[in-house]
């Protein structure tokens, strides 16, 4: 695959960050986050209110990326420019490009992924018994050893179950006879 597919909207120029770049970013997150949420599979998509340093956590965990060394959060340039992307994926969840699947954590909760995998980038969400789903994270995968366990993922993902037929428990109106 080379180009991105049509559905995909374009991603923001955050490089040279300048000082209205975090505007520009937390604009795209009202519009897609609070505005009009995402729906997958036909539930909207929910987040945590909690806001921190005048803005939702969510937001922070969707445009930065703790340092390794020094466990602080800083902005991840490859994060906030497909901000705009994480919208069209979720809802574009059944397209040839995305691979889509629940999977049992080992804590035992239920996790969505939602990997656009030739273009490097996944989306996260909580699944609930509910079928109700809250955004927890997206990144761009940019190391080998996250696309393999993205994969290994993949492959021990939790199985649809199928739906069910109903069963006819007496006469229908088009089996009555009428």
């Amino acid at each position: 695959m080379t180009g991105l597919p049509d559905w995909l909207p374009p991603m923001l120029k955050v490089d040279p960050w300048g000082q209205y770049t975090f505007g520009l970013l937390y604009s795209v997150f009202e519009r897609d986050f609070k505005q009009t949420p995402p729906r997958f599979k036909g539930a909207p998509i929910w987040f945590f209110p909690e806001m921190d340093d005048e803005r939702e956590k969510i937001f922070w965990h969707l445009t930065h990326r703790e340092e390794r060394e020094t466990g602080e959060r800083l902005p991840d340039l490859r994060r906030c420019e497909r901000l705009p992307w994480i919208k069209a994926i979720i809802e574009n969840h059944d397209q040839q490009e995305v691979l889509s699947w629940d999977y049992k954590e080992g804590d035992g909760s239920i996790k969505t992924y939602v990997w656009l995998e030739h273009f490097d980038f996944v989306v996260i969400m909580k699944k609930y018994r509910d079928g109700g789903r809250r955004l927890v994270t997206s990144f761009y995968v940019d190391y080998a050893h996250e696309r393999k366990k993205l994969r290994k993922k993949y492959e021990k993902r939790i199985e649809l179950e199928l739906e069910r037929p109903t069963l006819n428990v007496g006469p229908t109106p088009s089996t009555r006879g009428r």
